[in-house]
């Protein structure tokens, strides 16, 4: 296991529990469960090897797709947004599909190209991506199929798949995209709702403490070390889900907000390293191409997300809708996010494990004198 990425499960888990705290209390005793349960699921994940993700790939992305398909019959929305389908109500409890939708994804592309290669696959790659994407964008859930579609993207060049293949792939679909995108403005005008409205918060008085202006007046009234869980405080749509960055800012301060960005830091680092150590195996193995494959795609699904979020709560992007992972209130992304984590943590064992072992007859390596 890799211990610096256990550090930032628990630092973001522990943030997220405080940021919960202060916008409500009483929800700790149900997002304290979830989250240790979600740690003891990352701790079971980690315990596989590459090769069982990669078998499980199939069949993981197939059943995401049929969950996807079912959202569009059965799906309930919240009274928030009763226009959208993005949950499946099992009574007990209430789960979102297109996180796992993303796992599966990330698992489907590392078990297809580990298994095929990248030689003349991209259509067939193209067509698991768009298939994935479509069904979570015509929910709709604007903000995650575009999260899936780049997702989709990253794992294609970090598979091997040429960057001109990729942009050509990219500029063809943008032209098939330009007619279907009318449409869906036409049926879902929130859109254009959003985007004019974040486009004249600076120029309209009325947005001045619109949900990123409240947000951002709890950053401000955080300071360098927070006022604490109980500090005086005022409501908002979203301070527990999309927008908890500020209630960990408004409890912590800078201080908590650093440490979000230092745990985030601290993923990246070990999917990076991962895919660097397995750079050095040789002879590469398809196992240890769909380890490296599968630690840089659960990495962007973490990263990517939390920087979309954070974009959102600073007010670059307009409100997307998507949650801060390991922090935010809810247990789908909860859950999925923390296996994702073993996902990278099984990828690191295995490619430590196909390390060549040093020669005896390798040169020293020079101390510095420092």
């Amino acid at each position: 296991m890799s211990v610096q990425l256990l550090i930032a499960q628990v630092l973001l888990i522990s943030m997220g529990l405080l940021g919960v705290a202060a916008v409500d209390p009483a929800k700790i005793f149900d997002h304290g469960p979830k989250a240790l349960l979600a740690l003891g699921l990352t701790l079971l994940a980690a315990r596989l090897r590459p090769r069982a993700f990669l078998q499980l790939g199939p069949w993981v992305w197939g059943v995401t797709l049929v969950m996807l398909v079912l959202v569009h019959f059965i799906g309930v929305g919240t009274a928030e947004s009763s226009g959208t389908r993005r949950w499946l109500d099992f009574g007990v409890i209430r789960f979102q599909p297109s996180e796992m939708a993303k796992l599966g994804l990330v698992m489907m592309l590392a078990s297809f190209f580990a298994r095929r290669g990248v030689q003349n696959k991209l259509i067939s790659a193209t067509g698991m991506i768009v298939l994935t994407t479509g069904l979570v964008f015509w929910e709709p859930d604007l903000g995650s199929s575009v999260l899936m579609f780049s997702l989709g993207i990253i794992l294609m060049y970090a598979a091997g798949v040429r960057i001109s293949n990729i942009s050509g792939f990219m500029l063809a679909l943008g032209l098939l995209a330009i007619p279907v995108a009318g449409i869906y403005v036409e049926r879902n005008p929130y859109i254009m709702e959003r985007l004019t409205g974040h486009q004249n918060r600076g120029e309209d008085p009325t947005q001045g403490l619109d949900q990123i202006g409240l947000a951002h007046r709890d950053l401000r009234m955080g300071g360098i070390i927070g006022q604490g869980p109980d500090g005086p405080r005022y409501e908002y749509f979203g301070e527990h889900t999309d927008m908890i960055v500020a209630s960990v800012g408004f409890s912590s301060g800078l201080l908590g907000v650093t440490i979000l960005l230092f745990a985030y830091w601290l993923i990246v680092a070990t999917a990076l390293d991962v895919a660097h150590l397995a750079s050095r195996v040789r002879p590469m193995t398809p196992e240890i191409h769909g380890a490296s494959v599968l630690a840089i795609g659960a990495m962007f699904m973490i990263v990517g997300q939390a920087f979309v979020n954070l974009c959102v709560a600073a007010g670059i992007f307009p409100v997307t809708g998507v949650p801060l992972p390991l922090v935010s209130y809810g247990f789908s992304s909860l859950l999925t996010m923390s296996l994702a984590l073993g996902v990278i943590h099984s990828a690191m064992r295995e490619v430590r494990r196909a390390l060549p072992e040093p020669s005896e007859t390798d040169p020293p390596v020079a101390l510095s004198a420092d």
